[in-house]
């Protein structure tokens, strides 16, 4: 199984996440399980059935989340050498449109917020590229070439 790689930003995120859901939300849950039982007949309670939904999807997203974080590798800051990376901000133009965005590992990718995966197809069009290159990027809407304007 290969390793996700995630910025030291994302794996924060990670952990902060995996936190919150074994000491707020799995306790919260239990709690509501235990409720919806008080109530008697198991096999027509709703509030218990939605609860052991619930639980299922935390356990699940706990072991997910544990397994990230153990076997992730944290893409370290390397010396700028004007090349992009993960981490790095970046600003194109593509065919006239100016986009600015930061190269980020697929766990962290959130395109609203400017943030796209090494593994997307600009990502991994962009990797290793420098300043005034100009890349072709295979997309699901046909190619399109853009222009490296800016590395941070």
């Amino acid at each position: 199984m290969d390793n996700k790689v995630l910025t030291e930003e994302g794996l924060n995120k990670l952990k902060e996440e995996l936190e919150i859901l074994k000491t707020k939300k799995r306790p919260e849950v239990s709690e509501r399980i235990k409720s919806a039982k008080e109530l008697g007949d198991l096999s027509e309670n709703a509030e218990y059935q939605e609860a052991k939904e619930e639980q299922s999807f935390v356990e699940g997203r706990i072991l997910e989340l544990e397994h990230l974080v153990k076997t992730s590798l944290v893409a370290e800051k390397m010396k700028d050498d004007g090349k992009v990376q993960v981490g790095r901000q970046v600003k194109i133009d593509k065919e006239g449109q100016i986009l600015d965005f930061t190269i980020v590992g697929s766990t962290e990718a959130d395109p609203v917020q400017g943030k796209i995966s090494l593994e997307s197809p600009f990502g991994e069009a962009l990797m290793g590229k420098t300043i005034g290159d100009e890349v072709e990027v295979d997309l699901p809407s046909g190619k399109t070439k853009c222009k490296i304007l800016e590395i941070q």
